[in-house]
């Protein structure tokens, strides 16, 4: 049995050997056919080269040769002139040693700012007061040149109601007396005050109003009496 076999498997060996040319040529057969299924392309005729042109740039016509320019003359500046030398005498040049002269003195101090009331003339001068006279004249604050005694008023203030006080105005002249008196007002109204005051006034002796620094008799001034109701002392 196993010789059986051997001698078939021999056999189809020795078949399959005998036989390859014909099974080379069939699969040689197709894949020939298999590649050239599309015939070649005719290969494109080659263009033609383009003639080789001149390389060398054309000849220009010559320009012509342009003169060359002139610098600009530059004119020459005027030398200026020395200046003139000054000759000085001797005293000239003592007078003008730096050395010998003296340093200026420092500036004072700013002072400082006073501030206060407005000026109203020289201190001297009299008061302005409310007011005025008989026929617009001002009038000022009366300085007494002596006070009146009590005994000159007491008799002309007994017909007065006090207490109280009043004012009167009146013209100065000379020996510190005084003339043309008015009636200026009084409190209590009605009290009499005033007019005991300018029925005593011919006894008052008033300084003249003092204007600008002078004296000035004539003008008018404002007297006021204070009438104060005093008690018997105690025995």
């Amino acid at each position: 049995m196993a010789l059986a076999l051997l001698l078939e498997g021999g056999l189809a060996l020795l078949l399959l050997t005998l036989a390859p040319t014909i099974v080379r040529r069939e699969e040689a057969k197709v894949t020939i056919f298999s590649m050239d299924a599309m015939p070649d392309a005719e290969p494109a005729p080659a263009a033609p080269e383009p003639e080789a042109q001149d390389a060398r740039p054309a000849k220009q016509p010559p320009q012509p040769e342009q003169p060359p320019a002139e610098p600009a003359v530059v004119p020459p500046q005027p030398t200026p002139p020395a200046p003139p030398l000054l000759t000085l005498s001797r005293d000239q040049m003592a007078a003008a040693d730096i050395s010998s002269m003296r340093p200026a003195p420092p500036a004072p101090a700013p002072r400082p700012k006073m501030i206060g009331p407005p000026d109203t003339g020289n201190p001297g001068d009299s008061q302005r007061v409310s007011g005025q006279g008989p026929h617009g004249e001002p009038l000022y604050a009366a300085a007494w040149y002596r006070e009146p005694y009590d005994d000159e008023l007491r008799g002309y203030l007994s017909t007065a109601q006090g207490p109280g006080w009043g004012l009167i105005a009146c013209r100065t002249v000379p020996d510190y007396r005084v003339e043309d008196c008015v009636a200026v007002g009084e409190y209590p109204p009605g009290s009499n005050i005033t007019r005991a005051i300018l029925a005593a006034a011919w006894q008052f002796r008033v300084r003249p109003p003092r204007i600008g620094g002078r004296t000035m008799v004539g003008e008018w001034v404002r007297i006021r009496i204070d009438y104060e109701m005093r008690r018997p002392s105690a025995p």
